[in-house]
């Protein structure tokens, strides 16, 4: 099965360049597809309608299936922009570090860097698609005079561009961006360094590799971003005193006053849920993007 007895014809142009980010987008679409149903319920039950159970109950009955994939346009716009360009961006920085590196296998603190970066690229890139999705999944939980009614990812893009000008897509991108350095450095990093450790060090099949692989990096993933999503989450819903003073005055003020408070453990608040939470998307998005790629090796791109 030696690739040599394949016609190794070299693919030119600009295939190999795309390719990454191709590949990265549609497996985060994929993924999206399988797991918008569970965020849906999981940002009712945030919003106190009840249990997994009676959520998923009260959707069927009052507004039929469709309601699970409200927002869905907005959930893969994120995805055909975030993740495409993180993955995409990604796999470019590790290829080209590895041919700094004499083909040999990166060390950790690389593929971190890789991670950071990637994740940073990735958000900026994601971040107008984000806040649609946000505000189309919080609409049907607001009066009816304040609804925004949007109808799309694209509706919603306009609208706030016509309303409140370009800049407002990109409302709220700091905390955004370095939440998402967090969670691609311990993502991304951690498969490929689970990938190594599972195929070299264990002799794992592939199968069992990707599946291990993808666990870890979802694990990961959650445990390196969550303390930034509590105080992310701290800051958006904090409310002034009576003498109308904010208890923070920014994500660092918010951090330290945590720390003094409840220690470094009070930034795990909720680790279980919040891994329940970003783990599945991380795996599913994994094990689409290994799938792509055996369907292109078939096919010979």
């Amino acid at each position: 099965m030696g690739g040599e007895e394949h016609k190794p014809k070299p693919v030119g142009g600009v295939w190999p360049t795309v390719k990454p980010f191709v590949n990265g987008g549609a497996s985060g679409m994929l993924a999206t597809c399988v797991i918008q149903p569970i965020d849906m319920i999981k940002v009712r039950i945030q919003l106190g309608q009840g249990s997994a159970g009676e959520v998923t109950k009260t959707m069927l009955k009052n507004e039929g299936i469709g309601a699970f994939y409200k927002g869905l346009s907005a959930g893969l716009l994120r995805q055909a922009t975030y993740t495409t360009a993180r993955l995409g961006t990604f796999r470019i920085l590790t290829n080209k570090a590895l041919e700094a590196n004499d083909g040999k296998p990166l060390p950790l603190y690389q593929k971190a860097l890789c991670g950071l970066t990637a994740g940073a690229i990735g958000a900026c890139v994601g971040s107008p698609a984000d806040l649609a999705l946000i505000r189309m999944q919080a609409d049907a939980t607001l009066p009816a005079a304040q609804r925004r009614n949007y109808t799309n990812a694209f509706h919603a893009l306009y609208r706030i561009t016509a309303d409140e000008g370009v800049l407002a897509l990109w409302k709220g991108a700091g905390p955004t961006v370095v939440r998402a350095m967090a969670l691609n450095m311990g993502m991304l990093a951690s498969y490929d360094q689970s990938v190594e450790f599972f195929k070299d060090n264990l002799g794992f099949g592939e199968a069992a590799t990707i599946l291990g692989a993808s666990s870890v990096s979802g694990f990961f993933a959650a445990a390196c971003s969550l303390p930034f999503d509590y105080v992310k989450t701290q800051i958006q819903k904090m409310q002034p005193d009576a003498a109308g003073k904010y208890p923070y005055t920014g994500s660092l003020d918010c951090a330290m006053k945590t720390l003094k408070a409840g220690g470094p453990f009070k930034f795990y608040t909720g680790f279980p849920v919040y891994c329940v939470r970003i783990a599945p998307h991380v795996m599913m998005t994994w094990i689409f993007l290994n799938q792509i790629q055996k369907l292109e090796k078939k096919a010979g791109l």
